[in-house]
């Protein structure tokens, strides 16, 4: 297996920091354990009190699962690796295991006063994940890794996409100083179309 494709190893890693960061988004989502609910009312309106978490969560989801997805059909570009590929993609990972902890505090701060921090750190997270892109990318293409012309395009439009996905996100988390809900509905709303858009195309 490893003859026919020298990257399998490393794909195997990077799958499993994958879904070791889905799991742990939903760690954090549970009915408070000290409080003893008297009436299935009680457990409604818990379960109303963390929605901001749970929202958080599927929008974390999306995250992942599109790096993911970007991911996979990265390294069916290249056929072979370096030294500042792996450590590329290592940056590019150490984002997407990061992701739990912003999450977290959106679902927790997203409606209280105190919102700035978690918001701020969440579009940055975002924003370093375009750095990780344009260093693989970068990286694939100094080494010589693409396995064709048309790989090379391909990969090209990737560390054009990670720039825009760096200048865009880091815009936005500037200004979630000052409007950090209308930034996270911004946020959500690029998402879900980078979600669609990427079904779309992918489909196509």
């Amino acid at each position: 297996m490893s003859a026919e494709n020298p990257n399998s190893r490393l794909e195997a890693f990077c799958d499993g920091v994958f879904a070791i960061a889905l799991t742990l988004l939903i760690i954090d989502i549970k009915l408070p354990s000290t409080i003893e609910f008297s009436s299935t009312s009680e457990i409604w309106l818990a379960i109303k009190h963390i929605m901001p978490s749970i929202f958080a969560f599927i929008l974390s989801f999306i995250i992942i699962f599109i790096t993911w997805v970007n991911h996979h059909n990265a390294f069916k570009m290249v056929n072979k690796s370096s030294i500042s590929f792996i450590y590329a993609n290592g940056f590019l990972l150490l984002t997407v295991v990061f992701i739990p902890f912003p999450t977290s505090l959106v679902g927790e701060y997203i409606l209280s006063d105190h919102s700035t921090p978690a918001v701020f750190l969440y579009t940055s997270i975002i924003a370093l994940q375009g750095i990780g892109w344009v260093l693989l990318s970068g990286a694939s293409l100094k080494n010589d890794l693409a396995k064709n012309e048309k790989a090379i395009i391909k990969i090209k439009n990737n560390r054009k996409n990670g720039y825009f996905t760096f200048i865009v996100y880091s815009i936005l988390a500037i200004i979630s100083f000052w409007f950090p809900l209308i930034i996270a509905t911004v946020t959500t709303m690029t998402l879900i179309f980078w979600l669609f858009y990427g079904a779309k195309m992918k489909h196509e």
